[in-house]
């Protein structure tokens, strides 16, 4: 693996849902009308820094609302996280109250985090509101179908709706943990060539350090990880393949050196090709979906003419395939992907 620190945007556009895109959430039940908007979060009168545990600024806010709109706020809120978990069912939240409403100034979306908790026995649990974003709700359905992870999400209009994924953030795992005697750098090693090829396939870019989280689940003889991916804002945007390569970013050079260090060039290989056969299973189970996906993706402006002439030679370079050149959109991009990895691995 290389390393060399990757430029990306410094502002993506918000790109708004088309009324096509909506009508495939519609029948994914991906739609659902909330009571709460991210508009009516947005109308606090001032707010507070909040600060991490080590006395630094955490980047969130605390918004402070006017007393006659927190009622209203949070029995609305309530509704919403009864619609993300329980498709309406308010009996999930007749315990629960609204902890916590955070507002977060950095990144695209400018998301707000909820913290919920059961009164009865103070468990609690996080989800998110945040602009709905085209880039970022395509981002989260390629994840769905693709990759081997869940993820859950409701989107009303110019509202979308989180559900938060757990894990520790790929920054915090590679200072504190990823040396971990008890850990076999193997296995991290693998996981990470897995979602750096997955990441490739999917054009999902920016996935520096801190915008994944590894999950980690002990098993009956050793302990697995899984990366994940949090962020999905850069999902086929940007024309320079070295954001849709983790490999590249300065942040994850910890994982890098792992791999380097614990995996020759056959074992690399190896896991690349166990991870495209796992996306082609996945695209043969969901292909109907996948269609349905493209369909729509493919009508619609996602990035520049200038990122697409960008991204498709450098595929071709990349992959040494001169078809790439052909492409005329990402997501034609993203189909050429899946027909070499169906053909890779037939042969």
């Amino acid at each position: 693996m290389e390393l060399n620190d990757v430029k990306i945007a410094l502002k993506k556009p918000i790109f708004p849902v088309s009324p096509a895109l909506q009508k495939y959430l519609r029948t994914y039940q991906r739609e659902s009308r909330l009571p709460i908007t991210y508009t009516d979060l947005l109308q606090f009168d001032e707010s507070f820094p909040i600060m991490d545990k080590y006395g630094k600024d955490s980047l969130w806010e605390g918004p402070i609302y006017a007393n006659d709109r927190i009622e209203e706020l949070h029995n609305g809120l309530k509704v919403i996280y009864a619609n993300l978990k329980a498709s309406g069912n308010l009996r999930i939240v007749q315990h629960k109250y609204i902890d916590k409403i955070e507002y977060c100034t950095f990144g695209n979306t400018h998301p707000f985090r909820i913290r919920i908790v059961n009164r009865l026995n103070d468990v609690y649990d996080y989800f998110y509101v945040k602009r709905a974003d085209a880039s970022r709700i395509y981002g989260l359905e390629m994840e769905e179908i693709l990759s081997p992870n869940q993820v859950n999400y409701l989107v009303d209009r110019e509202t979308l709706i989180e559900e938060h994924i757990a894990g520790i953030p790929g920054d915090v795992f590679a200072k504190n943990y990823l040396h971990n005697p008890e850990y076999n750098p193997t296995r991290i090693a693998k996981e990470f060539v897995k979602f750096n090829e997955r990441c490739l396939v999917m054009l999902l870019g920016d996935m520096r350090a801190y915008n994944f989280v590894v999950q980690i689940t002990p098993d009956f003889d050793d302990i697995q990880f899984r990366i994940r991916a949090i962020d999905f804002d850069q999902q086929f945007y940007e024309g320079n393949i070295k954001v849709y390569l983790p490999q590249f970013f300065k942040e994850n050079f910890p994982y890098v050196k792992m791999c380097m260090e614990q995996l020759t060039d056959k074992t690399y290989l190896q896991y690349q090709q166990e991870e495209k056969s796992s996306i082609l299973h996945r695209v043969r189970s969901e292909r109907h979906r996948l269609t349905d996906l493209r369909d729509v993706s493919n009508t619609e402006v996602l990035t520049s003419a200038e990122n697409i002439e960008t991204l498709k030679n450098g595929m071709a370079e990349y992959f040494s395939d001169q078809q790439y050149l052909e492409c005329k959109t990402m997501t034609d991009i993203i189909e050429l992907n899946i027909k070499n990895i169906i053909r890779q691995v037939k042969l």
